[in-house]
Order: C-alpha cells, then structure tokens, then sequence
C-alpha cells in the first residue's frame, strides 16, 4: 500500500496517483484519486484503476482517454486483449476541446486499435442536441476501408440520408459504393474506384459511377429556366494519367453526363469548381528545353459547347539563353484540326477549320546602374487557316459601350451562316519592354505582439510594360475563332506567349503602369510579407478590346497582421472616364491547424457582359 503522490513504474507503464493496493494473489495493481496511466502514446485519466500485471490489461472507471486522432470517456473502460478495448456508457469524438462541439454517445463500445470502432444503441450530438439515433454503427479508422452515413434536408432534396463505403478491392484498388436516399428525388446509387499502377505506383486511375431513377427531375433550386430533363439520371467519369516514363506521361479526363443539371443537383461541389466537364486525351513529353503535347479534345455531351481538337500538337520551346549569350529565345509552333461545336437545340451552326500557328521572341534582359531591370522583346508570329470568313453579310455587335469589342463577329445562325472564304495567312509582328526597380526602407524599432511586428521593411516596386502588335494579311473578322475572345472583369496579357486567345489577336498598342508596395516583417526567423499592395491601370493607346483611353484602376491588397488570420481585397474602379465597379473581400481565420473560415463579399456593378450582383460567401 501506498499514499501521496504514488509512482509506479512497470515496463513500458507509468501509474500515478494518491492511493495505491497490490493484490499479490491476482497480482494487479489498484489505484485511486486523480489516477493517471501512461503507456507508449496513450494515457487514461481516471478516478479509479486497476493494472494487471501479467495481462497487462487495464480497467478504470469514469476514465478518459485518447487514440489519436479520437478521444474516449466513459462509465467505465476495459482493455480485454492487446490493443481491445471495451468501453461502457461511451462518448466518442475527434473533437479535442474540453466541451466537444460534436461527439456520438453509445451505450457500449469496442475499439479495435488503428482498425475499426464497434457502437451500439449510439446517438450523434451537436453540442447537447441529438441529431441522429443508430441501433448499431461500424467505423473503421483505417483509410481503406470506412463506413460513413450522412444526413441532410435540402429544399430541392427534401430529407435524405446519403451513405457510402469504402472497402479494399486489392492492395492497389480502392472501391467506393454509394446508397443515397432523397424524400423529393428517390434512391440513387452509385460506384467508384481508385487504382493505383505502373513503376511505383506513379499511375493513378479514378472511375465515378451514378445512377438514380429522379421522381421530381424539374425541381429546379436556381431561376434558370428547364426543360426536357429525363428521369434516368447518370454520371459516369474516367480520370487517368500514367506515367510511361520520368518524361513522358498520358492523361484522361472523360465525363459523360444524362443532362446538363445532373453535375449542379448532385455534385454541388464539383460543379462549383467545374461546371462544364473536360473531355480530353493528352500525351506529354516535357524536357528543360521543350514540351511536347498532343490533344484530343471531343464532345461527348452535346447539351454543352464544346471546341474540339481532333486533334491538336503543340510543342512549346521554354524561354533560354541563345548559344549561353545574353539574348533569350522562346516559341511556340502548333498544328491543330479545330471544330467549334455548339449544343444541340442552340440555334448557332457548328463549323472548323484546320490551323497551323507558329511564334517565335527575342529577349534581351538586362541590369542598368545595378538596379533598372529592363527587358526588351521582339517577336513574330504566322498563323494559316484552311478556312475563313467572307464578311459580306456577317453580322456584328452593336453594343455602344467602348469596353465591347466590336470587331468580332456573332456567332452564326441559320440566317447568318458562314460563307466561306477560302484559305489565309495572318501574320503578327509584336515588340515592347518590360521594366521594374526597388528602393526600400527599414525601421528596425517598430514592434508589436499584438500585430506580429519584430521590425518593418517597405518595400516599393514601380513596374511598367510596353506592347505594340500589328497583324498583317487577312482581316482579325475573317478569322473563324476558337481558341478567342472571352470575356472578363480582368486585364488581359498583353504580350505573348501570355497572351493565348490566338484566333482573336488584332493589333495594340498598350502601354501598362503600375507599383508594388510591400511591408516586410520577421516571424520565427523568417521573413514574411505583413502587408502587400499592387496597383496598376492600362493606358490604351489604340486597344481593339477596351476602347476606353485608359482602363480601371485596380488595387490588390493583402494583409496578413497573425499567421492565422488574414484579409484580401481586390478591386477595380473607373479611372478617368467610363467603367465599372467590382471589390471582392476575403477575410481567413485559422482558429485551429486543421480548420479555416472564410468569410467574403463580391460586388460587381455596370459591367457590359456580367450582371450586377452583391453576394455574400461564407465557406470553411
């Protein structure tokens, strides 16, 4: 017997506490009072336990516990075999606050240590309300094989109860089956696999399977209009990308869709980021000297626009040092056989032609005075199609606001086709110069913990860039497009090869202006950048996409006061004459390593080709 401050120390176990009893006929140890039990990474916090000292089993009352990444308390816990455990009256979270904002409560459960969680008669909380009831739940805590069951209540879904597991197929092959129940919809079900292949496993393929049978498929949750969406729903997808050699690879990205709403109804996620799926075969052979790519781009789902590439090559030369002289070179030659397809029922005639483009620059950068960057250009770019337009009859915008182009022509119609012209050349002659330098200045004495401040650098880069282009030969309106013009609320390259809407180049003059300030401070010795702001406007002196003479005057700002918060603002408004008006915000917070919120504004007013709107983001 022993009391006040008890250590005892057997093998790999350290027990501490105020009053400890050997039993010498069962040879266990029983302690009381603030009773603590270390072994290897674990430990139980407890008011009473007991270790056996042949077994090695432990058994504690009112204990907690942790398994990292969950933690364990309950009426009482038991260890029944090596790495067992069987808990009574259990809660069970991730949530490592001392008052858990989400944890399950069950009446029994057995944890089987890095393989699976057993519960029974388990309840999940929000904080102290109960969510949701399970007679029985399995959980593995290994990533290849897991049980998941989520419920949800949207308006366009009604209740619903979405399940999936996730199971080995072999070591390589990873599958996924999907049950989904919606109250509006009906059942839905789906598979998916992830293979890993090849040398090391370096290839990777992922197949996406679902199906559902919709019983109210015209439930729409946006105000755009409807119609002729089929009961059969289905998404079925490919990605791949293989590694023939360490130069050499191949991708796949193939989606085959029932309808053009079936992504936006039950890929919210994905269709934020992807509205429209790719599909695409691609090879690549990449070298530090060159890349080279061939395309086939198709399209599978004729409900969207699709340009095709049947197929395309491209090989992309990197800028280098001519001979190791001070001049650079870079270039870029393509052959492309291109089809414009437009969704069936749109009312635009499809159309195509073949393309041969091929540009080639010089630079010349340079150091002045040790500390003028200066880098001049001179390049030169020719471009063949197999077929043109005859303008005759072409029909364009007529919008008068001075930020439309209006030398491209409306997409063609039935009653506004396309005539053909025959074959042409274009060619492009562009030169400018880029130019930047810093000064800055230090205060050594500016300190705060509160801001994380240990000293401050300004930092202060004006920047400009000049660019002239004249095309030549064909007229830029007689140009069928595809790779074209899109529109934007952002400033476009102005040089090439940044600048990649090939089929729409028409000659500039444009002159970009611009300063950099950047405040520089040390945290944990390193140096990070406090605040950053970079102004910039475009003063157009003959600009066939902007007509304006000087464009919006834009502002980025990032402010990052603590490493775990931080504040963006990006904004634009008119200059000296006609614009309009966009300021996007973003506040960060990381109030813990593994979760961040964001909370964001995005205002757009008196933009040609974008509706107004004022909305606000909250995401995490």
């Amino acid at each position: 017997t022993a009391r006040d401050n008890v250590a005892i120390h057997i093998g790999d176990t350290d027990i501490y506490g105020d009053y400890a009893r050997y039993d010498s006929h069962a040879h266990e140890v029983s302690v009381e009072g603030h009773v603590r039990i270390y072994r290897d990474v674990h430990i139980y916090v407890a008011e009473h336990g007991v270790y056996n000292i042949d077994t090695k089993q432990i058994r504690t009352s009112n204990a907690r516990t942790e398994y990292y990444p969950y933690f364990l308390s309950g009426q009482n816990v038991t260890e029944t075999s090596a790495n067992v455990y069987h808990v009574e009256d259990s809660t069970f979270t991730t949530d490592d606050s001392p008052r858990p904002d989400f944890h399950l409560r069950a009446r029994t459960v057995r944890v089987y240590e890095n393989d699976h969680v057993v519960f029974q008669n388990v309840t999940f909380y929000v904080g102290k309300v109960p969510i949701f009831w399970w007679p029985y739940m399995y959980q593995s805590l290994n990533d290849a094989f897991s049980f998941s069951i989520a419920p949800a209540d949207l308006t366009s879904w009604g209740p619903s109860l979405l399940t999936q597991v996730t199971f080995p197929i072999t070591d390589d092959i990873k599958g996924r089956v999907r049950l989904d129940y919606r109250g509006r919809r009906g059942v839905a079900i789906g598979f998916e696999s992830d293979t890993d292949y090849g040398k090391d496993k370096s290839s990777n393929v992922k197949l996406k399977t679902y199906y559902i049978d919709d019983q109210n498929p015209l439930i729409n949750p946006t105000a755009l209009k409807r119609k002729d969406v089929p009961t059969d729903r289905y998404r079925l997808s490919l990605e791949d990308r293989t590694e023939f050699t360490k130069d050499i690879y191949g991708i796949v990205d193939v989606t085959k869709l029932s309808d053009p709403f079936v992504m936006q109804d039950f890929y919210q996620n994905e269709f934020r980021v992807n509205p429209v799926p790719d599909n695409v075969v691609a090879l690549t052979k990449v070298d530090p000297f060159y890349t080279l790519t061939a395309i086939a781009r198709f399209q599978v789902n004729d409900f969207f626009e699709q340009t095709e590439r049947l197929p395309e090559v491209v090989l992309d030369i990197k800028r280098h040092a001519l001979f190791g002289g001070p001049i650079f070179y870079q270039g870029e030659t393509g052959f492309a056989d291109l089809h414009r397809s437009f969704p069936d029922g749109s009312g635009f005639e499809d159309y195509g032609t073949t393309r041969l483009d091929t540009f080639h620059e010089l630079l010349y950068p340079n150091t002045y005075f040790g500390w003028l960057s200066i880098v001049p250009r001179a390049g030169f770019r020719a471009t063949y199609y197999d077929k043109t337009r005859d303008l005759g009859n072409t029909l364009f915008p007529t919008n008068e606001d001075p930020s439309v182009p209006n030398f491209i022509p409306l997409d063609p119609t039935p009653t506004n086709p396309i005539i053909d012209a025959g074959s042409g050349v274009r060619t492009v002659f562009d030169t400018g110069a880029e130019a930047s330098f810093k000064f800055s200045r230090t205060w050594e004495g500016v300190e705060s913990r509160t801001f994380g401040l240990d000293g401050l650098l300004h930092v202060v880069q004006p920047y400009t860039d000049f660019s002239y282009v004249r095309e030549n030969g064909i007229n830029p309106a007689s140009i069928l497009e595809f790779d074209r013009f899109e529109p934007s609320t952002q400033l476009r390259p102005i040089d090439f090869p940044n600048f990649t809407s090939i089929d729409s180049i028409a000659s500039w003059t444009v002159w970009r202006l611009g300063v950099r300030n950047r405040l520089e401070t040390r945290r944990d010795d390193l140096t990070v950048t406090w605040l950053e702001l970079d102004t910039f406007a475009d003063i157009n002196i003959d600009n066939p996409y902007d007509r304006r003479s000087y464009s919006n005057l834009f502002n980025k700002l990032r402010f990052t006061p603590l490493p775990w918060a931080s504040l963006t603002i990006d904004s634009q408004i008119p200059a000296l004459n006609s614009g309009f008006t966009e300021v996007n915000t973003t506040i960060a917070v990381q109030p813990m390593s593994n979760l961040q919120l964001n909370f964001g504004h995005r205002y757009l007013n008196d933009n040609p080709f974008f509706q107004h709107s004022s909305l606000v983001v909250l995401g995490g």
